[in-house]
């Protein structure tokens, strides 16, 4: 049987907060900072190698992708933050468009913020996660972890944990490169849209 991840098509982009799409279903959206994996993370889970356009420029993602799952559900990939060559004007534009698609979609159900792993968190992510304080569920998805011996990884996983345990945030290691963390990532996505999870649903029949 096809995952519901694997069958994500691409909707449309959206510059400004009048060509988003209808308020309706739910969604989950991917933000972090650019260059940090986001890209790669959601082309991963949906097993499409350019359902994102990935690149090693950062700063590559500037408008606000929307990908059906079915009917119901979709992802957002949301523009990379945090790159100095982005215009000023630019960025004031994102930062409010962002604001307030983060604060004010209805349909939005989850935040997930990817994060470089061997950077941590940062000001920017700090921020963004102070933006949606309690009102939306957050995960921390910390990524390139294969750049990271499994000690060290393990200890970047529990002190970002530390950092957040007053936060109520879940926090995970993955990487696009080995499929690491890729079945608790699925989880994580499940929950935050709503999705039984395939055993859960197998008990109940």
């Amino acid at each position: 049987m096809k995952s519901l991840y694997h069958q994500a098509e691409f909707l449309t982009s959206a510059f400004s907060m009048s060509q988003l799409i209808a308020d309706e279903g739910l969604e989950i959206a991917f933000a972090g900072r650019s260059n940090a994996g986001k890209s790669s993370a959601i082309n991963c889970l949906t097993q499409q190698k350019n359902l994102c356009k990935t690149s090693k420029t950062p700063g590559r993602t500037q408008l606000i992708n929307f990908f059906k799952l079915d009917e119901q559900h979709r992802l957002v990939d949301l523009p990379g933050y945090g790159y100095a060559k982005v215009p000023p004007k630019m960025r004031a534009h994102w930062n409010q468009v962002l604001s307030r698609y983060l604060i004010e979609r209805q349909s939005l159900y989850g935040l997930v913020i990817v994060v470089d792993i061997r950077r941590g968190l940062t000001d920017l992510d700090w921020g963004l996660i102070d933006l949606v304080d309690i009102n939306l569920p957050v995960h921390i998805l910390l990524t390139k972890a294969d750049k990271m011996k499994k000690s060290a990884r393990l200890k970047m996983i529990e002190t970002t944990r530390q950092q957040l345990k007053n936060e109520g945030i879940s926090v995970s290691a993955f990487s696009a490169m080995n499929r690491l963390g890729m079945d608790q990532l699925i989880q994580t996505c499940n929950q935050l849209l709503q999705i039984e999870n395939p055993n859960e649903a197998e008990k109940k029949s």
